[in-house]
């Protein structure tokens, strides 16, 4: 394809296996994360298919997401595809009994963290008058679910940045899409469950849920459209699950 992509969240899930998904297709990466030794084993890795570059920062870090994207070398420098896709879950508990650290969490990585990097990025975008912006929400940006209050508050800002973005842009040719998974089975609930293993593999049991390959053969597919085709807005979920609450659980 000739074209670069920018991934965040990349070490791990859905972004790890994007990168993947990208490299055997011939998409050089810049890829993006807070572990600088799983970022040098990735780079390892994709350099064998495709051009690599690591940049190793907290995206809630806007100057530090700034300088990041500013040393750039200029073969790394133009920047077709966006992938928004870092993000977390901290908590699981009743407003009345959240913690303030969990939400500031949450808000500075998924919303903030998001404007941060598309901010800094699109600036050559608009000059091209070209690009492609994906943002990963989720299924809780559109369907609030018991104790998830602030979490999905977050990726509910994500569906309206991801429409904000798409009207701002328009003028300017960029493409800009979301992919609002349900559940994948990630690091997600470990980080959200705060390392309690048993807990967070409970999620997962008694049916088949995604995979992040299988939502990075979706991320794929969106970019590979034709130009005059956008993908704005797809919700994707298990067969196994109808909704934020329902999943059809085996056992």
């Amino acid at each position: 394809m000739g074209k670069t992509a920018f991934i965040t969240g990349a070490t791990s899930g859905i972004g790890k296996a994007t990168a993947e998904h990208f490299a055997n297709n011939g998409i050089d990466l810049i890829l993006c994360g807070r572990r600088e030794s799983r970022l040098k084993a990735l780079k390892e890795t994709f350099g064998k298919k495709v051009g690599v570059h690591t940049l190793c920062f907290d995206v809630r870090d806007k100057e530090a997401v700034q300088k990041a994207i500013q040393s750039l070398p200029n073969a790394f420098s133009k920047i077709d595809i966006l992938i928004n896709n870092a993000g977390n879950a901290h908590g699981f508990d009743p407003i009345n009994e959240g913690s303030m650290d969990d939400w500031d969490a949450m808000i500075d990585i998924n919303v903030k963290g998001l404007l941060y990097v598309s901010k800094t990025i699109l600036p050559q975008m608009i000059e091209r008058k070209n690009g492609h912006i994906i943002n990963i929400g989720s299924t809780a940006g559109k369907e609030v679910y018991p104790k998830g209050n602030v979490y999905c508050a977050s990726k509910y800002a994500v569906d309206a940045i991801n429409q904000g973005m798409r009207i701002d842009l328009n003028q300017y040719g960029i493409r800009v899409g979301a992919i609002n998974p349900g559940l994948v089975e990630t690091e997600f609930s470990n980080v959200r469950f705060k390392g309690d293993e048993e807990r967070a593999d409970n999620v997962y049991k008694g049916y088949q849920p995604l995979k992040p390959e299988d939502i990075a053969d979706i991320i794929y597919f969106v970019v590979t459209r034709p130009y005059h085709v956008n993908i704005a807005d797809l919700i994707v979920m298990p067969t196994a699950q109808a909704s934020s609450t329902i999943v059809n659980k085996r056992v």
